[in-house]
């Protein structure tokens, strides 16, 4: 009662207010928005800057002002309108500019957003703001060295900027200089020691790097500041796998899902840490589910003939333009080669090829799913297709010791005196059992 009967109050004294407001001078008008819009108050001051602009309405600054409230209320095509008639006002309003790419951005025209930037920059070269700004939309549009360019020059005019600072971490990043983003995160976090982005921005440079333990520690830090953050329990989850605490990583992934039920990354992780407690069943079912919510299931070229060089020339040149084109990512072909595994693990050889089908086809220079495709082949009886996947995998790999390994026992098996050249490879790059089959079978 006591609430409803204060927000009456309220409401009365504000329209009494708004009425008064009419007899008010332009700058009266002026300064009553400005006192309303840091309040947070945009629609009550949207209002004083309208009944400002009916008394001045060849008043620059009074259009920029009401442009800002309306970007503030997600009126991004009215700001839009502000900030033009602003700039016809005053050409060289700098602030306009910057307010008016601001607005474009928030419509993703970045290209045109950019265009502003640049002119609010020559008019203002030490607005450290449209600088971060700018580097934003370059993000945007995967300009990352640009996005660089432009959070050195606002943290050289703002060197304690916390959100240049993360934000020149997630570029670096993007660059893979996860050194370089470690030492940013790390600044922003001495600066605001309760920004959660920073430590879990921290957390995935550490993963990066190797560093799974002071990931961890990173990510659970972010988790206690921002409980409720699907992707740093999946990124935790991760890392508990690389320590091969899967018990551990089982928590984490549930408690994404928990908060996120169509995370595919989280399924996927799941079900790799299921796959190595054993739960074959529930692996499975869970490589189908991160499947399954992306729908993409792109199956059409199977690379499952000889590779020669041509094709890999081609294959190298294009494959991420075709994996671009399909809409689909690495990630997606793994989860299909997890799934192939755990069905093979399982006794069911055929549907794991299926799955090796499946991820070749998504990424065709995906040697380990033509090595196991290749060894489930040979235990379905299929010794020249398995020597065919080896050699796929060698052509793509000449490095996999294993598949020489493989590739020479079948071929020794079948006769063929070119087995013990391709032992004596795998026992070359560092593969040490083919020297036991070499001495009992080779000499």
């Amino acid at each position: 009662m006591k609430k409803s009967f204060l927000l009456f109050v309220l409401a009365f004294l504000l329209i009494n207010q708004l009425s008064y407001s009419q007899s008010q001078t332009f700058q009266e008008l002026m300064d009553l928005g400005v006192t309303q819009s840091r309040l947070g108050n945009h629609a009550v001051a949207q209002t004083y800057f309208s009944q400002a602009i009916a008394l001045k309405p060849d008043d620059a600054v009074a259009y920029y002002d009401r442009g800002i409230t309306k970007a503030n209320l997600r009126d991004n095509r009215g700001a839009i309108n502000d900030f033009d008639r602003a700039i016809e006002l005053n050409p060289k309003y700098a602030e306009a500019y910057s307010g008016r790419g601001q607005s474009k951005a928030r419509q993703n025209d970045h290209r045109s957003a950019l265009q502003d930037y640049n002119r609010s920059i020559d008019l203002n070269p030490a607005d450290a703001n449209t600088y971060f700004i700018r580097g934003l939309s370059k993000f945007k549009l995967e300009n990352y060295r640009g996005a660089l360019s432009d959070y050195n020059k606002t943290l050289d005019l703002t060197p304690d900027n916390v959100q240049g600072l993360t934000s020149r971490g997630v570029v670096k990043q993007k660059l893979e200089d996860y050194k370089g983003s470690l030492e940013d995160f790390t600044k922003a976090i001495e600066i605001s020691p309760k920004r959660a982005s920073a430590y879990s921005g921290r957390g995935f440079s550490k993963m990066k790097m190797g560093d799974f333990k002071g990931a961890i520690v990173d990510y659970g830090k972010a988790l206690e500041l921002t409980p409720e953050d699907p992707e740093s329990l999946y990124q935790r989850g991760y890392c508990k796998c690389q320590l091969e605490d899967f018990q551990g990583a089982l928590v984490d992934f549930d408690m994404a899902l928990a908060q996120e039920p169509e995370n595919v990354g989280a399924y996927y992780g799941r079900g790799f840490a299921k796959s190595r407690l054993g739960n074959l069943k529930g692996s499975i079912e869970d490589f189908t589910k991160a499947i399954s919510i992306g729908n993409e299931d792109n199956t059409k070229i199977v690379y499952s003939g000889a590779i020669t060089k041509p094709i890999l020339d081609e294959l190298r040149n294009n494959v991420q333009e075709r994996l671009k084109m399909a809409e689909i990512s690495t990630q997606r072909s793994e989860v299909f080669y997890n799934r192939g595994l755990a069905k093979a693990r399982s006794g069911d050889n055929k549907a794991a090829i299926e799955d090796y089908n499946k991820a070749i086809a998504l990424n065709p220079l995906y040697y380990e799913a033509y090595f196991t495709r290749g060894m489930v082949k040979s235990q379905l009886g299929d010794q020249r297709g398995a020597i065919q996947d080896c050699t796929n995998a060698i052509t793509l790999n000449p490095r996999f010791s294993e598949a020489y390994y493989v590739r020479g026992i079948i071929r020794h098996a079948l006769g063929d005196t070119e087995g013990c050249n391709d032992l004596s490879k795998a026992g070359e790059l560092g593969y040490t059992p083919a020297y036991a089959v070499i001495r009992d079978y080779c000499n």
